[in-house]
């Protein structure tokens, strides 16, 4: 049994955007090209896994029937034009886009499930379009459907998971998460971002309502600190969520944009700072999650910097869900 499972469709590469788009179609190809070099290195521990797409009520977990039916129209648009649709200033939409969001947002669900099932210990799923964005009733900031949302509620729906923990540190706040979990107790949302910046959401007094009172905690941070500042406060942050919320499922909003020579943020993490992260996720929620762990890729806009950190993240999870299973052992 490979220890981590790398999902992929070939589905989320024709998802374009044009190239001078942010979010191209270069981000999927720097990552699946970085692991396909690495693999020497990672197998036979990880294992490139080809996911199936979403059907609609996976995506209506989450999403309005309404929102969905305006991605399809822009996207029956965009066929019939040969050109790509806007659904607003930044988030566009080209002909095989639908295709793709629903791979990306079937690919988180087959990582909930293999992993729950111990087919494979972890799981990091390298998709686009991003989802983090994207609220239950609008598409936004470059995502159409909300993958990690969608595989969390879908693990809470059916009984592989009864708490879920989301970790977000894309530089940007992962509003669309937060929104889909707000009254929610049984998904937690932690996120660290770049704060003033897009969307604007994601201040320290946002901290849930009603049921899911309590169960968000944002930590937005200003540009430009010295990298261990933002990895300590992650931590303490994480510390602080487990002493009261016992996951028994981690699920990461990977955005790699809080790198340091990433064009769309201004936070300076290098690849030993997505390291240190991801196995100390791992390490300190596996008294309950027991490196049960689903990771989404969501931002990340220098490709090269991109498939460095993501191929770093991957080998930390083996390392960490490795640490993991010998601790139990002894």
């Amino acid at each position: 049994m490979a220890k981590v499972a790398v999902f992929h469709h070939t589905a989320c590469s024709r998802h374009d955007t044009g190239w001078r788009h942010p979010e191209h179609q270069g981000r999927l190809r720097a990552v699946m090209g970085a692991v396909r070099a690495a693999l020497p290195e990672l197998l036979p521990e990880v294992e490139p896994v080809e996911g199936l797409p979403a059907d609609l009520s996976r995506v209506e977990l989450v999403h309005s029937r309404e929102q969905i039916e305006r991605v399809m129209q822009a996207v029956r648009r965009a066929k019939e034009s040969g050109r790509p649709v806007a659904l607003d200033p930044d988030t566009v939409v080209s002909a095989d886009s639908a295709d793709a969001a629903l791979a990306a947002a079937g690919c988180v669900v087959d990582a909930v499930e293999a992993v729950h099932a111990g087919v494979h210990r972890a799981a990091f799923c390298a998709v686009r379009p991003p989802g983090h964005h994207a609220t239950p009733r609008r598409s936004m900031g470059f995502c159409l459907f909300n993958g990690i949302a969608i595989g969390a509620r879908h693990a809470i729906r059916t009984g592989r998971a009864s708490r879920v923990l989301i970790v977000d540190w894309d530089v940007h706040h992962g509003n669309g998460t937060q929104e889909a979990f707000y009254r929610d107790a049984d998904v937690f949302y932690l996120s660290l971002h770049q704060s003033p910046h897009y969307p604007g959401t994601g201040a320290a007094s946002e901290t849930g309502e009603g049921p899911g009172a309590g169960t968000t905690l944002n930590l937005p941070m200003p540009p430009g600190l010295e990298a261990g500042r933002y990895v300590a406060a992650l931590l303490e942050a994480l510390d602080r969520v487990l002493a009261r919320f016992e996951p028994d499922l981690l699920m990461i909003s990977s955005g790699f944009d809080a790198g340091i020579d990433d064009p769309l943020g201004g936070f300076t993490l290098t690849v030993d700072d997505y390291r240190t992260l991801t196995a100390e996720l791992v390490a300190r929620s596996a008294a309950t999650a027991r490196g049960r762990v689903v990771s989404v890729l969501e931002g990340g806009y220098n490709p090269e910097e991109l498939g460095r950190n993501a191929v770093a993240h991957v080998l930390a999870l083996r390392d960490a869900v490795s640490r993991v299973d010998s601790a139990s052992l002894e």
